[in-house]
């Protein structure tokens, strides 16, 4: 179910962002494997954690232009543009697409509370890195914890 919700994120987004139905979208990078994973990946380990509440800072887009199948783009893409409405955001000091339409997707259906402020009690912490090089290294970071 999860799966599908995130996946109704992108479909929806693209379907404004292209003035198109649902029905007529056409996953281009969001339908890789990658992206796939991506969506898998983060559902099956939030389910496998068994979190109460999912937290999150404000999410940095990157800035400047991304080439994806549609061409070039300015950051955020449309359909990453259109997913993020609600979502506190910043932009990144130097060119590149930091979140991509998947990301803000798995984002908006999971995060329940976006804060700068962590209060908790911190057990583990997870690094992903991606493969892509920009001017700062890009890092995502979890932190699994319980309420003080």
């Amino acid at each position: 179910e999860d799966i599908m919700a995130v996946y109704e994120l992108i479909a929806e987004a693209e379907s404004h962002s292209h003035g198109v139905p649902v029905s007529a979208i056409h996953f281009h990078e969001v339908g890789s494997v990658d992206a796939l994973i991506d969506v898998v990946g983060s559902s099956l380990a939030i389910e496998m954690l068994g979190v109460d509440e999912i937290q999150a800072s404000p999410v940095c887009v990157g800035n400047g232009t991304v080439r994806c199948a549609h061409g070039v783009l300015p950051v955020p893409a449309p359909a990453t543009a259109e997913i993020i409405k609600g979502m506190p955001v910043y932009c990144s000091s130097f060119d590149g697409e930091l979140l991509t339409p998947t990301g803000a997707a798995i984002l908006k259906y999971f995060v329940e509370t976006f804060t700068r402020q962590m209060n908790m009690e911190i057990e583990e912490i997870g690094y992903g890195f991606g493969t892509k090089e920009f001017e700062q290294l890009s890092c995502v970071r979890a932190f699994l914890g319980y309420q003080k």
